[in-house]
This record gives structure tokens, C-alpha cells and sequence, in this order.
């Protein structure tokens, strides 16, 4: 049964659950596209700054849904997946197959925020928000760059995500927050009765809505 209407749904349940974690000049953060309506619901409840921040999957040759890697804005090398050793990938091999998904990044930062630079991250409470997790390597590389920017708290939050991956990223971010951590968990969108693809105008209109990104074209 799916816990979630949609993403604005999911966005108020998961400010419900970060609202005790006592956020020092909270940044919410969304990855897009389907982590922003998300993040916007959640800065909305919250009453703070919203801003997009860009990862990108690495699909694996021929099966381009298959993760292998993600890069990030700021992050000069992939974070690989194990899934790449698995299908007999090195670490060469994904750095290889990096450009598409860097080239992406860049169109992205562009189109979301118009090449401005983030706001300063440190002595703040960084939340990056992601409507689920999966295998979550793109949300590992978006921390991973993240926390070079030296920001006071580092914390994820998702509304629903495998159990063993959330368990992995709190080596990465200082907090991991999950509404939702079933246990037989197989994909984001069953969780959701509307998990909608989105288009980069609907994450521009969710970014506006709160004062963020570039005007819609």
C-alpha cells in the first residue's frame, strides 16, 4: 500500500519528522527533478531557504537505468558503485563513461539556477532532500560533494528508502532521515500512488514557488 499521494505529500510527512532535529539556519537542498516538489513542501513547513543541487547517475553501457556511478557540481571525481565491479566495470571504465552524465550536471545547474553559485554552506544545516532511495549512489555523490563546503550539519532526507542503503550513507551524512524504511523494499515509486515523471519546467515552477532558481522560459 502506497504511503504517499505524491511528492507534496511526502514533502509535508517528511517536515513533520525533520522538525525535531532543531535545524541551526536550515538550507533544504533538493535533487532533481523528483527530490525538489519534495524539498519545496518540506522548506515551505519548515519556513526555509530553498535551493536545487545537481547529481547525476551514471548509467551503465546499454542499460542506462542501471547505476554504475554518479558525479555532482563541485565533485572532481565519480563515486563509483559496486554494481560496476559486478558487470565487470573498473573504476576507469566509469570514469570513462562519466561525460554524458558531467555534461548533464552542467545543463542542469544552467537550467536551475542559471549558473548561480549556491549560498555559503558553512555554520549551516544543510538538508538535502530526495524523494526516495534506492541503491542511492546520486544522493552518495551529492553529499559526498557537499561536505566539502564544510556546512555544520550534513543531513538526508527521503521520504521512504532501502533500509541497508540508508544504513550505508550515515557514513556520509551526519544524519539520515527516512519516514518510511520497509523492509522488503524494491522500488521509490511503489510507495507513492502518483510518482509522475517531471519535466525541468515543473522543478523551475517548485523552485520559484519558494524564491529560488531562474524564471521559467
Amino acid at each position: 500500500m502506497a504511503s504517499f499521494r505524491d511528492r507534496a505529500d511526502a514533502g509535508r510527512q517528511l517536515a513533520g519528522q525533520l522538525a525535531a532535529s532543531r535545524l541551526a539556519e536550515p538550507l533544504i537542498l533538493g535533487l532533481p527533478r523528483g527530490g525538489v516538489p519534495v524539498a519545496a513542501e518540506v522548506a515551505a513547513e519548515l519556513d526555509a531557504p530553498l535551493d536545487a543541487f545537481v547529481a547525476q547517475k551514471i548509467g551503465a553501457p546499454g542499460h542506462a537505468e542501471l547505476g554504475i556511478g554518479a558525479v555532482a557540481e563541485g565533485l572532481s571525481e565519480p563515486v563509483i558503485s559496486p554494481v560496476a565491479a559486478d558487470i565487470g566495470l573498473s573504476p576507469a571504465d566509469v570514469r570513462g563513461l562519466a561525460g554524458a552524465a558531467k555534461a548533464e550536471v552542467s545543463r542542469r545547474v544552467d537550467r536551475y539556477r542559471g549558473g548561480r553559485p549556491l549560498p555559503a554552506l558553512a555554520n549551516r544545516d544543510v538538508v538535502v532532500v530526495d524523494d526516495g532511495l534506492a541503491t542511492g549512489i546520486t544522493a552518495e555523490a551529492a553529499l559526498r560533494a557537499l561536505h566539502q563546503r564544510d556546512p555544520a550539519r550534513l543531513i538526508l532526507a527521503v521520504p521512504v528508502g532501502a533500509p541497508q542503503t540508508a544504513g550505508r550513507l550515515t557514513a556520509v551524512a551526519d544524519e539520515v532521515i527516512c519516514v518510511e524504511m520497509p523492509p522488503f523494499f524494491q522500488a521509490v515509486g511503489q510507495w507513492y500512488l502518483d510518482f509522475s515523471a517531471l519535466t525541468d519546467d515543473e522543478v523551475v515552477r517548485s523552485l520559484a514557488a519558494r524564491g529560488s532558481g531562474q524564471p521559467e522560459s
